[in-house]
């Protein structure tokens, strides 16, 4: 099989990185294209990119000279990590001049016909492709990955959605350093602290609209968000990778812990037969120690790509309370990107 050409947009970033990384040995793709800004353009990558993982640079990319984020790239795809304010307008620019643009920005994840999309939850909504295309006139689209701290969150919540239905929904994030890119916070900041509110508020709000779009329905030609009430405090805390959220759910319809145990733990998502490279199975581990999960010890499940929950337990206030951790830069950024162009390659959407 010949492989699909991928270009990194901001490929010297936090998620530009892990992009490159995670697409070393990838079965269906490589990497064609680093792309970044102007200070990096006409560099080597190697000379470009201050390198922060614990592989080396694969030797397929250290050489190749970083372009400018412009169409014209020599690719079949582009897979984003352009921050918010730059992606608005670049990705854009690319789907209009026909790419398809997978995208780790917040920019467009909440417009009217662009999916905000995970594999395992919601593959239906990409047929909202289909009014984007026709929008934008041109064979280019752009399909978003939700927040990292979201991407976790929504798997035990479609579970138990699912099984039970869902009125209410409270979560207290603790998110990871690499969350905020590199440089990242100051060590005059975090150190001994914990600094609430992310982003000024910013994050509260991603993380208290995406989850409705990610349950919700695409019909009629538009979403109808999830009925839920979302409420959600984030925290930035001083460990490197792994978000840790703390989730309280109250249920429409009545169930035993066991019961909901159950619908969590056995997961199963409309995927599974597609035998998608990145797609973990399953994509859920509950545990049942009180003390677990830990971003340490819990981040790597399934090469990043899994969501673990801690025990489901009765909750005073709400009806049951649990914690889930998830790898911020994997499972929420790059590798939830290229599942998301896995899903694109095998529905034939791209290639």
């Amino acid at each position: 099989m010949k492989k699909l050409r991928a270009g990194i947009l901001a490929a010297t970033g936090t998620v530009g990185q892990r992009l490159i990384q995670l697409l070393a040995n990838h079965p269906w793709f490589e990497v064609s294209v680093v792309a970044a800004s102007d200070k990096s353009a006409g560099k080597k990558y190697a000379q470009a990119a201050r390198w922060m993982l614990d592989t080396p640079i694969p030797a397929s990319v250290a050489d190749m000279i970083v372009q400018d984020c412009k169409p014209g790239m020599d690719c079949d795809f582009v897979l984003s990590g352009l921050p918010g304010n730059i992606a608005e307008e670049t990705e854009l620019e690319l789907a209009k001049s026909g790419m398809p643009v997978i995208s780790n920005a917040s920019s467009h994840r909440m417009k009217a016909d662009v999916p905000l999309l995970i594999p395992e939850i919601n593959p239906d909504h990409l047929d909202a492709v289909m009014v984007q295309k026709a929008r934008m006139g041109g064979k280019g689209f752009i399909v978003t990955n939700p927040n990292c701290t979201t991407i976790g969150l929504v798997f035990p919540l479609a579970a138990i959605y699912k099984a039970f239905g869902l009125e209410a929904v409270s979560v207290v994030t603790m998110q990871a350093l690499s969350g905020a890119g590199y440089p990242g916070e100051s060590a005059l900041d975090i150190l001994d602290n914990v600094l609430p509110a992310i982003d000024s508020g910013g994050e509260d709000r991603k993380v208290e609209t995406e989850p409705l779009k990610l349950l919700g329905q695409w019909t009629n030609n538009r979403f109808v968000d999830a009925a839920i009430r979302m409420s959600a405090q984030t925290h930035r805390v001083n460990v490197r990778d792994g978000h840790l959220e703390a989730v309280s759910v109250k249920l429409k319809q009545k169930a035993s812990r066991e019961e909901v145990d159950a619908a969590v733990r056995h997961f199963r998502s409309p995927i599974d037969e597609l035998k998608l490279p990145s797609a973990p199975q399953p994509a859920i581990y509950v545990e049942d120690s009180i003390q677990r999960p830990q971003p340490r010890l819990d981040r790597d499940r399934s090469n990043g790509m899994a969501v673990v929950v801690g025990p489901i337990q009765p909750c005073n206030v709400l009806d049951y309370k649990f914690r889930v951790c998830s790898h911020n830069t994997i499972r929420g950024a790059a590798g939830a990107a290229i599942l998301n162009a896995e899903l694109l390659f095998k529905k034939g959407m791209i290639g």
